[in-house]
């Protein structure tokens, strides 16, 4: 459980210096803590990572590695002595691999204490160790290591660097270190301040260590005053629209679904959504999709101070994005993972991030991701849509609509994802900047649009089931309803019942047609048949037997065929999912029934949705499709 702190404003400051002093180590027995790198093969002394500084390593004399296989350049490790992990980004051209994950070249991820780097081919292992002092077979690499300080290219150490740690240090802390000595102390310098703060009360006549004293006591009675208060605002009672802070940076999987908690994130009954590529950040390269995962950028400079200000108003900070890539196997989960860490470094903010790794529920529109967030990703907190927003750049817009001829969006599933919601929407231009609302379309179909009272076929008087030996044949879109009309309407009046789902082969459907015709039944073929060679097969079995045959023709258009669909693959359990290739070939097919044929009617069925669940129904009302 959280703990429920409310700190006044001036609290939260004094609590930031706080923070800050611990970079300096102002407890007499902190003692800084180090990053180093060590081969398992104890053939070379540890290297050491300094904070957020770019090492290189590869084939060299600094790890002893003579395989050509391995690059001189191989990989680069940057530490976050912080967070306690450091950042491998592969650069050679053979893989490296990390915790059991094979990165590519230019791939990034994450490795902790407990995890081994193998620095290509699964050969020569390293771990990373974090310590006060360097471990027991220490000793200075003698080769000049590559340190990046101004590096180019696509996996080039400013971006693995920069964008994915953006200076752990905070503002306010760089303010204190500035006002204390004037200048930003290097990190190999501070164990020197340490040891002149903690001598400061025994050389009074050095001025200089007087005034480090002096502030050091400062900082312990401001520390003494946030645990009073803090203490004291424990036992208020709780704001039932906004809840405790997370604790830690944690990362959750719920099937189909991730769910990243940055450190810091509160609860709240107003949500600002938003989706993250094209709404928060764009590619560095100005291509339309991403050329490697650190090809990103913020995408407009006044974002972060918008998302800021977000959170002074009491608002939890949402980001919502579908990532089909990864259940189709071209992201991998960890590298974006990476990514969507880097991104909230850089914005500096804490933020709750749900991805929808696939089709379903969960993937926008349809609001799975914001069922989650309501029901059990909110700390139990209300969520008010009436405060709520949602940002979104696949908004429907046309082509042409900025005046610098943006090209067309190339959906409408962040817009109609806060309408199927109920909540405010933005285009990333109209919230962050200020635009004019661009002219959008929603699309044509509208299952909210369906009648659910219309007449299920046309001619009304006709009969649907006979009592006389026929032929029903059946066309219509795969998920037009045919099999659920059938069974519930002819099946249970004594219909025989083909289907090439079922019986796998057009032939055997055929020889079930002409068995039951034997037989003296009725027989009903449930296929598409959406053209005339494929339904003569069933009039000329009937015309043998000397029996008439129906037509059943169902009317669902396109649209409703695959919103039918989409609704069966996320609510039918074991249902196996219709491509959009093969209702789109059908349509490419399809040829109108017509009575010269040789049927003895026509009958056209109509798509009349009818659900006994109300949550079904809800969902079925949704759009499904942006």
């Amino acid at each position: 459980m959280f703990t429920m702190l409310h700190p006044s404003a001036t609290q939260r400051q004094d609590a930031e210096v706080i923070r800050s002093s611990e970079l300096y180590c102002c407890a007499q027995d902190c003692v800084e803590m180090k990053c180093y790198v060590k081969g398992t093969d104890g053939k070379h002394s540890p290297i050491e990572l300094q904070d957020g500084v770019g090492v290189i390593l590869g084939r060299g004399p600094e790890t002893c590695i003579t395989d050509r296989k391995c690059s001189k350049k191989q990989v680069e490790l940057v530490a976050n002595i912080q967070r306690r992990v450091v950042r491998i980004t592969q650069l050679g051209a053979n893989p490296t691999s990390v915790g059991g994950v094979k990165l590519k070249h230019g791939e990034s991820t994450l490795m902790n204490e407990d995890q081994t780097l193998y620095m290509v081919n699964s050969l020569y292992p390293y771990t990373v160790v974090f310590n006060n002092e360097s471990p027991k077979n220490t000793g200075k690499t003698k080769a000049t290591l590559q340190v990046n300080k101004n590096p180019s290219g696509a996996a080039s150490p400013r971006k693995t660097i920069t964008d994915f740690f953006n200076a752990s240090t905070s503002e306010s802390s760089k303010r204190t270190q500035r006002e204390e000595d004037g200048k930003s102390e290097p990190s190999n310098k501070r164990t020197k301040f340490q040891a002149s703060a903690s001598k400061a009360t025994e050389n009074s006549e050095d001025s200089e260590e007087e005034d480090i004293s002096r502030k050091l006591r400062e900082l312990q009675e401001i520390a003494a005053k946030v645990i009073q208060t803090s203490t004291q605002a424990s036992s208020d009672p709780p704001d039932p629209q906004r809840g405790g802070a997370c604790s830690k940076d944690t990362w959750e999987e719920h099937g189909k679904l991730l769910v990243f908690n940055k450190k810091g994130v509160q609860p709240s009954s107003k949500i600002a959504g938003f989706d993250i590529d094209g709404t928060i950040i764009t590619t560095k390269s100005g291509k339309v999709f991403p050329t490697s995962p650190d090809d990103w950028r913020i995408l407009f400079p006044e974002i972060p101070k918008k998302l800021k200000a977000l959170l002074t108003d009491g608002y939890k900070v949402v980001f919502l994005t579908n990532q089909m890539g990864i259940s189709r196997g071209k992201l991998r989960p960890e590298v974006f993972k990476a990514k969507v860490e880097a991104v909230l470094d850089q914005l500096e903010i804490p933020v709750q991030v749900l991805v929808a790794t696939g089709m379903g529920m969960y993937r926008k529109p349809v609001t799975g991701m914001w069922d989650y967030l309501c029901e059990k990703g909110n700390d139990g907190v209300t969520v008010k849509k009436e405060d709520c927003v949602y940002v979104g750049d696949a908004a429907g817009r046309p082509a042409n609509w900025a005046p610098d001829r943006k090209k067309k969006d190339f959906s409408c599933s962040d817009r109609l994802f806060a309408v199927n919601l109920g909540i405010k929407f933005y285009t990333p231009e109209e919230y962050f900047l200020g635009w004019k609302k661009a002219a959008f379309q929603l699309p044509a179909f509208d299952p909210k649009a369906l009648d659910p009272n219309g007449p299920l076929y046309d001619p009304s008087s006709s009969t649907l089931a006979s009592s006389s030996p026929e032929v029903v044949v059946t066309v219509g879109f795969p998920a037009a309803g045919k099999s659920t009309f059938i069974k519930e309407h002819l099946v249970p009046k004594g219909y025989s019942y083909a289907n090439r789902d079922t019986l796998g082969t057009w032939q055997k459907c055929v020889a079930a047609c002409e068995d039951a015709l034997r037989n003296g039944k009725r027989i009903v073929i449930d296929n598409t048949n959406p053209d005339v060679e494929s339904r003569s097969r069933y009039i000329s079995c009937a015309q043998k037997a000397g029996v008439p045959v129906r037509c059943f023709f169902f009317t669902a258009t396109l649209e409703v065929a695959k919103h039918n669909n989409r609704f069966r693959e996320m609510t039918s359990k074991g249902h196996v999912s219709v491509n959009d290739m093969v209702i789109n070939s059908y349509k490419s097919k399809f040829v109108a029934p017509s009575l010269n044929e040789g049927y003895s009617e026509i009958l056209k069925i109509n798509f009349v949705p009818n659900f006994k669940d109300p949550d079904l129904k809800a969902v079925y009302q949704q759009f499904s499709e942006g």
